[in-house]
């Protein structure tokens, strides 16, 4: 290489190291899986011999993300700093409705959407609220969920319900924020299994006496 190459070369390779060294700093996170409480409850029906896919629910680009989502004031909607779930809130939502089901037992034919498998029924929705919010009641987390369940060869809409869960939390630090979704999530699955299983007993009624 001759003298003015070695010259170009080693002003480029300083540029490239000063324009790295003025880039900004990713800010360390602190990453939270959804905890859980919920252990395995005594089946209270009949195994199903039907079929259910779990679909992730559609979410806006403000939970559709790993963010910790937060409402200060009014319709403002923020993010605790420092801090984020494992997954984007649609995904943590649907992995912990397939664990829900396969704790409860009375649906053992399960699959997820990513494996695109068929199945007689899906659970699909709206993911409308997973965050926390401030009131003049003080902080709760809220978990607002507009579920359809859908037949699985027309993808016609059989039942549609939308949930609504509040977990006050009296303490506002983000680790406790988070053992609140935790609990909210809990009871809201508790609700959406024991939903969905109903309404896909009554639709396999229906279609027998047809």
């Amino acid at each position: 290489m001759s003298r003015p190459c070695r010259y170009l070369a080693l002003a480029v390779a300083l540029s490239l190291a000063s324009a790295c060294s003025i880039l900004p700093k990713a800010e360390p996170s602190d990453v939270y899986r959804l905890p859980s409480a919920a252990t395995s409850r005594a089946t209270q029906g009949p195994v199903a011999d039907w079929s259910l896919r779990l679909n992730k629910p559609l979410a806006s680009h403000a939970l559709d993300n790993p963010k910790i989502a937060v409402v200060p004031q009014g319709d403002l909607i923020s993010n605790y700093k420092g801090a984020r779930w494992s997954d984007p809130a649609p995904l943590l939502v649907r992995n912990r409705l397939l664990d829900a089901f396969q704790r409860d037992g009375r649906v053992p034919r399960l699959s997820a959407d990513d494996s695109n498998l068929q199945a007689d029924y899906e659970l699909a929705g709206e993911l409308q609220a997973f965050q926390s919010e401030y009131s003049n009641d003080g902080l709760a987390v809220v978990i607002r969920y507009d579920a359809r369940l859908v037949e699985g060869r027309n993808q016609r809409i059989l039942a549609s319900r939308r949930f609504e869960v509040r977990q006050p939390l009296s303490d506002t630090q983000v680790p406790a924020v988070v053992s609140g979704f935790g609990v909210a999530s809990d009871r809201l699955m508790a609700q959406l299994v024991d939903w969905t299983y109903a309404q896909a007993n009554q639709a396999q009624r229906q279609a027998k006496n047809q």
